[in-house]
């Protein structure tokens, strides 16, 4: 690991709408890719190592509450992955197989063996083809508001429109809030997200590259890789989320041990907007023996 200044900030501690990380004993560190650079924010500590993979326009620290909560039982690392927050903005390459290697890439560079990892939305479809096609470097599954992929184009296109017509640069934060509406601790937490810049606040990714993303994710239902799948794993969804039961009735058709977990109240963004309950339930799912 090669530890330096996070490209897009300067701070060593940051306050966010779910937590307040304690950053003396964590910071940011880095792997080389052939196109891309990843970076990765850790806790620091000699303990069991687990990995937290954000979703589409998500970034490293939106998992603020989650890694409070572990900090003390796991090395935490959240990974920025390619095309979001200090890593790589448009990298050449945004397939599947691109957002696997830069996971077991980190791997590597720590040194890890077998660990759990957790996801959100892409993020918890990324985890799902590392433990697929690597199941040595997977101990435990958590897949958060995630499935197999395969939706229908205009999913791809109705996000990426969205995302394109952000009306950046933002003035400030209140500014953003305003646009962005809906659930107010939610709001705050992609707030955080922005990079502040002269003119205004903008955010860390680029829709067209985030929408060429999306559109591997979105080519078709990744059955196979799923049936591959051996490491225990949990599926956990929000009350008004975006997994249907279709999706998690074919998942249990090939995994009929996949423990699926509903969140009341919650939407897409569990993490965000049910942190305590989420945390309960990541913690006992990774402590069952």
């Amino acid at each position: 690991m090669t530890a330096r200044t996070h490209p897009c900030e300067n701070v060593t501690s940051l306050q966010h709408a779910n937590a307040t990380l304690t950053c003396m004993d964590a910071g940011w560190g880095r792997v080389e890719r052939g196109d891309a650079e990843i970076w990765f924010y850790e806790t620091a500590g000699d303990r069991p190592l687990l990995v937290l993979l954000h979703g589409l326009a998500g970034y490293a620290r939106e998992w603020g509450a989650t890694i409070e909560s572990l900090r003390t039982e796991y090395r935490v690392v959240a990974i920025e992955q390619r095309g979001h927050g200090g890593s790589t903005r448009r990298p050449d390459d945004v397939t599947r197989e691109a957002y696997v290697a830069d996971v077991v890439a980190v791997l590597d560079d720590l040194g890890a063996g077998s660990v759990p990892i957790v996801g959100h939305s892409m993020g918890g479809h990324t985890a799902m083809l590392v433990a697929a096609r690597h199941p040595d470097r997977v101990e435990r599954l958590v897949m958060l508001e995630s499935g197999l992929g395969g939706e229908d184009p205009e999913v791809t296109r109705a996000v990426g429109d969205w995302l394109g017509n952000w009306p950046v640069p933002f003035a400030d934060r209140d500014d953003f809030l305003a646009f962005f509406g809906g659930d107010r601790m939610v709001a705050e937490s992609w707030a955080d997200g922005l990079e502040q810049r002269p003119d205004g606040l903008y955010p860390q990714w680029d829709a067209c590259t985030l929408q060429r993303a999306l559109a591997h994710l979105h080519h078709h239902e990744h059955v196979a890789d799923w049936a591959d799948v051996v490491a225990p794993t949990m599926l956990v969804r929000g009350e008004h989320g975006a997994v249907s039961v279709r999706e998690v009735d074919s998942m249990l058709a090939l995994h009929p041990d996949l423990e699926v977990r509903t969140i009341p109240g919650a939407g897409h963004d569990v993490h965000l907007d049910a942190p305590d309950v989420w945390s309960r339930l990541l913690s006992g799912f990774l402590t069952t023996s």
